[in-house]
């Protein structure tokens, strides 16, 4: 099985900022575990600020991929762009969120990506990566 974690702006920072919302580990250190843990898999990361850079990695990836987990970050509630990328291509997208969106901001409660995507899990940590890939295995 082959999926690729694609991460969205701020993502980088992860175990830098906010640390009360998105924890102290670094998403670099908690990838090699995910790497660990599921090692039967092909898993491959990729992180862009960028919203083009995210939108052409749907599209590289989108058509010969068995699954996408995505966190778009910000770029969930902004991006109609992300959103009609996920929609354009085959491979099936989970959306992921960190915190629980819909305990937060209300402008968080809106997502572009989640009407074309597979499913979405928020709120569990870095936990929410293990469930996206534990739910492609099942």
């Amino acid at each position: 099985m082959k999926l690729i974690i694609i991460n969205g702006p701020n993502l980088s920072l992860l175990g830098k900022r906010e640390p009360e919302i998105y924890g102290a580990n670094s998403f670099d250190t908690f990838f090699k575990e995910l790497q660990q843990k599921f090692e039967n898999i092909e898993l491959a990361y990729f992180q862009s600020n960028i919203e083009g850079e995210i939108i052409d990695k749907l599209h590289e990836v989108g058509f010969n991929y068995d699954g996408i987990i995505l966190n778009a970050a910000a770029y969930t509630h902004t991006s109609v762009g992300i959103g009609d990328a996920v929609k354009g291509i085959e491979t099936p997208v989970i959306e992921v969120h960190i915190s629980n969106v819909h305990s937060r901001e209300t402008f968080r409660h809106v997502s572009y990506i989640a009407g074309n995507a597979k499913g979405v899990i928020s709120g569990f940590g870095l936990q929410s990566y293990t469930l996206a890939i534990q739910s492609f295995l099942e």
